[in-house]
C-alpha cells in the first residue's frame, strides 16, 4: 500500500475498520506491545471524569476506551464511523451508549459535552481543521479536548528505528495476526504523515481552543494533547 492510499474516501476507511472489528483490540495490544493499556490509563487521567458529566468518544471502536469514563460515573457516548466496530462493541459492552457518527458533521446540539476525547481516530479524519472545530462546537463553555494520537519519538535514533518498524516489520507481523493486514500498512503511512507534537498542537491553537499542552507518552511514540474551549 503506497502513500497515495491515505486519499481513500471515508466509506473505504469505515470498510477497512469493519474488516478487522472483531480482533482489532487483541491485534492492537500484540502489535503496541501492550502498551496500549498505559495510554488509556493516561488519557482517563487527562479526561478527569466526573459523576453525571457528558463526554463524546470519537473513533470510540468498540468502546474499549469508553469504558472507563463510564465507571468513573460519566454519561458516555462512543461514537464511531465503523458499523463493524460498534456492532462488535455493542456485542461486547451492552450498557455504554454506542452512536455511528461523522466526525466532520457531529450529530450534537452547540454546547453539548462537558469533554471530547479522540485516541487514535483524528489521524483518520481528512479535514483535521473542520473535525477540531466540530468538536469545540459540541463542547461547553471551558469544557476539556483530549486528543491521544501516535507521534514522533523526540530521540533521533529512536524515531529512525520506530518507523523501521512502522513501515517495515508492522505489516509483515499483522499479517500473521489481523484479518486484514494491509489496514497496518496503511497505519504505518498514517502515522508516518501526521504532524509533530508542535504542529498538532498549532492546529488546536488555529481552532480556538486555549490551556493547550502536550505530553509525550513512551518516548513520544503517542503523544497526548490537551485544550479548553
Amino acid at each position: 500500500m503506497n502513500k497515495a492510499d491515505l486519499s481513500k474516501q471515508p466509506k473505504e476507511v469505515a470498510k477497512m475498520f469493519d474488516a478487522v472489528a472483531r480482533r482489532y483490540d487483541l491485534t492492537n495490544d500484540i502489535l503496541a506491545f501492550g502498551q496500549t493499556r498505559i495510554w488509556r490509563a493516561a488519557t482517563l487521567k487527562a479526561v478527569n471524569p466526573k459523576t453525571g458529566e457528558k463526554i463524546l468518544d470519537l473513533a470510540a471502536g468498540t468502546g474499549t476506551s469508553s469504558l472507563p469514563f463510564a465507571k468513573a460515573g460519566a454519561q458516555v457516548i462512543a461514537g464511531d464511523f465503523s458499523l463493524g466496530m460498534l456492532q462488535v462493541g455493542k456485542e461486547r459492552i451492552h450498557d455504554l451508549a454506542f452512536c455511528a457518527m461523522d466526525a466532520l458533521k457531529l450529530p450534537f446540539n452547540d454546547e453539548t459535552f462537558d469533554a471530547v476525547t479522540i485516541s487514535f481516530g483524528l489521524r483518520n479524519v481528512h479535514q483535521l481543521t473542520l473535525a477540531l472545530s466540530e468538536i469545540r462546537r459540541v463542547l461547553k463553555t471551558g469544557g476539556r479536548l483530549v486528543i491521544c494520537e501516535f507521534s514522533s519519538p523526540t530521540n533521533p535514533i529512536l524515531n529512525t528505528v520506530y518507523f523501521q518498524y512502522l513501515l517495515k516489520y508492522l505489516p509483515k507481523i499483522a499479517k500473521y495476526i489481523s484479518s486484514n493486514p494491509q489496514a497496518y500498512e496503511y497505519l504505518a503511512e498514517s502515522i508516518q504523515q501526521w504532524p509533530k507534537q508542535a504542529a498538532l498542537a498549532t492546529e488546536i491553537k488555529n481552532a480556538g481552543f486555549s490551556s493547550i499542552a502536550w505530553r509525550d507518552l513512551t518516548f513520544g511514540i503517542v503523544a497526548l494533547h490537551r485544550g479548553r474551549k
